[in-house]
């Protein structure tokens, strides 16, 4: 059990509605999304690739896959974040992001540091 805390990724998720860049007339709404990652365990850790589900309100799925995150490849020391902004873009005015990053620590060890579910949605469309 001594283990659990080395590989650890606190990862944090802030999500906004670009209106100047939607078009809901042609069921376009994008999104910004900004995460920030902060190595919250003992071994220093690069990010490899990220994995995304972006499920739209009618529950269509996209499934993104790559490496990096735009364009890179962060290495974190314990204590150390990154933070990015990257955007989405869906068919429905509500819609959720959520998935993991996949990370090797410079011992060789790879794990997941899991995206918690978040909401993109344009203002006042939640009740």
């Amino acid at each position: 059990m001594a283990d659990d805390k080395r590989y650890e990724i606190t990862v944090v998720t802030k999500s906004a509605y670009l209106a100047d860049q939607s078009d809901p007339a042609k069921s376009q709404y994008v999104f910004a999304y900004t995460i920030s990652l902060t190595n919250t365990g003992n071994v220093t850790a690069q990010l490899i690739s990220r994995h995304w589900y972006i499920t739209d309100g009618e529950h269509r799925v996209q499934e993104v896959k790559g490496l990096g995150v735009v364009g890179q490849q962060p290495v974190l020391k314990p204590g150390e974040s990154f933070e990015y902004t990257s955007g989405a873009s869906i068919p429905t005015p509500v819609g959720t992001m959520r998935g993991a990053y996949q990370m090797v620590g410079e011992d060789g060890q790879t794990f997941e540091a899991p995206i918690p579910l978040f909401t993109l949605s344009v203002p006042r469309t939640l009740h």
